[in-house]
């Protein structure tokens, strides 16, 4: 073949219409788009292919990384920091904790401090740690931010390495009112200043925070978490310009805190779409193109972290740290995948690093930028959360911003309806979590393993809550959390209830429905007694009398169970809760005849587990 023939000019071009044409023959006649066309969370179609045509309407095909609106990235690199979060209980063992994580790969840490830090704590923390080199990350208690802030700068000055410093320090008025519903105690603006003088001398000190991790906690749907995330950047460039600030200078002490879920694709795009969304909004403020940069912080998420079968967690926090990455974020801190039942120890943590020195030391993605570009579904993708974020942040703005809302209670009402929808899919299944609502570790027990109780902050939520002139405050119940309950009363009560699969009939629909109806009922922590098969009702049943069964359930095909269903019950005769796996057309006369329970798939497996408990552990 010569070099200059082109392989596709031997095939004539397919349309996007004789495309859908092949797939709805081959589809027998389905509708394509009930069929194929997915509705997403986030408020937008999906289809099932994309092709080059769709990217023709999206305005920032044209741009290179590090080129304005910065979809594509703020950097011509992809040398992202990898952040550990600190703990020790004096300054010394913060200062061990932190050398031993630097030494170890860390670029990048993240300590909070108390109330009553002192100069000559901050020293003894920081003793041995050059700052030229280490991003220095403070989160502490509000009242005391600013003074903390001033002592940083203090001492960043006398180490003399104001103009290589990199930092921030977590100031968030605004989370008192996401977390409890209160104020803050004093006037925001005049702290804001406060803030702002405290820091101005240090160039790369960010101090200006937009924590919506705490909505990704909270189960916000990602563009939820983005639009409320605009809206409570615009809301401090609106404070800091009217109170004097230039534009570029308020932009520039931004920094965002974003959480990342478990869809990769989709917060993959997120952050592409942040970044495009924001530098609009800041140069609207009159910034330039350098300071309509977004500084975005990344970190994994706690709302689907699992107390039972936890290394599942490490599964989750591997995909969304490689979503951040791929996305071109400034730093990203991934959570040990122990952090909700104790104190983190060495051992996970140093997994939480390693999670990330493996995608940036071993899997290089450091050394690609914005590998996504070009891709028809991740360029689509981000269009379509970005126009879904963009509606969200305009309706808080029309509304009277982000603060306005906040005192309404009305943000933190529509990302609990988020979360309350998310915890009915993880309720029905819709939403999977491995091994917690599908495929749990059956003999697994937790109480044991149990240190700390998981809150949301570790401060007396309910007791903040519960003051007068509260609004509604987030609800931080991890997606896990009532399946986690469900097991947990199942090991306080001393019992484990045996389940028995009474498998009779055709063979494939036997095993189908054994191994559906094992995973049901395990979630709640019961004893599950599989069989391979019985060629008699009376067998069955004679061996799960004899194995000390509780529940018994029936495992065949629909067809069968209008003659097995009738014969089990009665020859059952109440000795055990009786189960028919599925809902077969039957299941109204198997009714009528005293059979009250079905599982199958639209079932609640929650609430049905609930009643269950209620009825086997009392």
């Amino acid at each position: 073949m010569a070099n200059n023939e082109k392989l596709f000019d031997m095939f004539s071009p397919t349309s996007t219409e004789d495309w859908v044409a092949k797939i709805t023959v081959d589809l027998k006649g389905a509708d394509f788009n009930k069929k194929l066309v997915w509705r997403t969370n986030e408020g937008f179609n999906v289809q099932p292919f994309y092709r080059r045509e769709d990217l023709k309407a999206i305005p920032h095909m044209g741009t290179l990384p590090g080129q304005f609106p910065y979809v594509r990235g703020t950097r011509d690199n992809n040398d992202w920091l990898i952040r550990q979060q600190i703990a020790g209980a004096t300054p010394e063992e913060l200062n061990r904790e932190a050398r031993l994580a630097i030494d170890r790969g860390v670029d990048s840490i993240g300590i909070k401090l108390g109330r009553d830090v002192t100069s000559a704590d901050l020293a003894a923390i920081l003793d041995g740690i050059d700052l030229g080199k280490i991003e220095f990350n403070i989160s502490c208690c509000n009242g005391k931010a600013v003074e903390v802030a001033r002592l940083v700068v203090d001492y960043v000055k006398s180490k003399g390495v104001e103009n290589e410093f990199k930092g921030s320090i977590d100031f968030n008025p605004y989370k008192r009112l996401l977390r409890h519903g209160l104020e803050f105690p004093r006037d925001i603006k005049d702290e804001a200043l406060a803030m702002y003088e405290a820091v101005k001398e240090i160039k790369n000190f960010r101090c200006f925070a937009v924590d919506s991790c705490m909505l990704n906690n909270a189960g916000a749907y990602i563009t939820q978490e983005l639009g409320y995330a605009l809206a409570w950047g615009a809301e401090w460039m609106t404070m800091l310009t009217e109170a004097g600030l230039s534009a570029c200078e308020a932009a520039s002490r931004i920094k965002f805190n974003m959480g990342i879920s478990s869809n990769y694709f989709m917060e993959l795009a997120k952050f592409r779409a942040g970044r495009m969304l924001w530098a609009e909004i800041a140069k609207a403020y009159g910034t330039g193109d350098e300071c309509s940069k977004m500084m975005v912080h990344a970190v994994t998420s706690q709302f689907n972290q699992t107390i039972y079968d936890a290394h599942v967690n490490l599964l989750r926090s591997m995909t969304e740290t490689m979503s951040a990455a791929l996305a071109g974020v400034d730093s990203i801190e991934t959570l040990p995948f122990d952090l909700q039942y104790k104190q983190p120890d060495e051992f996970s943590e140093r997994i939480a690093r390693n999670q990330q020195l493996l995608l940036r030391e071993e899997s290089h993605l450091n050394k690609v930028v914005d590998p996504a570009g070009g891709s028809y579904y991740i360029e689509t993708l981000t269009a379509s959360i970005a126009k879904v974020a963009w509606d969200i942040f305009n309706e808080v703005e029309d509304k009277g911003g982000f603060y306005a809302l906040l005192k309404a209670g009305d943000i933190q009402k529509a990302v609990n309806e988020s979360g309350v929808k998310r915890h009915t899919d993880v309720a029905r299944r819709k939403e999977i979590l491995l091994g917690t609502n599908q495929y749990p570790n059956f003999n697994e027990k937790a109480l044991d393993k149990i240190e700390k109780e998981s809150c949301c902050c570790g401060c007396g939520c309910s007791e903040e809550n519960a003051q007068d002139g509260a609004v509604e405050g987030l609800n931080f119940d991890r997606a896990a959390s009532q399946f986690e309950q469900l097991r947990l009363d199942t090991e306080r009560s001393g019992k484990r209830p045996k389940v028995f699969m009474l498998t009779i009939g055709n063979l494939a629909m036997r095993l189908a429905r054994a191994q559906f109806s094992a995973n049901f009922f395990g979630c709640a922590g019961y004893e599950i007694i599989d069989n391979i098969g019985f060629n008699t009702v009376k067998e069955g049943v004679d061996a799960a009398i004899e194995k000390g069964a509780e529940v018994v359930v029936l495992c065949s095909s629909d067809d069968e169970y209008a003659q097995y269903a009738p014969e089990a019950f009665k020859e059952l005769n109440g000795r055990a809760l009786f189960v028919v796996a599925g809902a077969p057309a039957c299941m109204e006369d198997l009714k009528a005849q005293g059979i009250e329970e079905f599982i199958h798939v639209k079932v609640n497996v929650l609430d049905t587990l609930v009643k269950f408990n209620a009825k086997l552990l009392n």
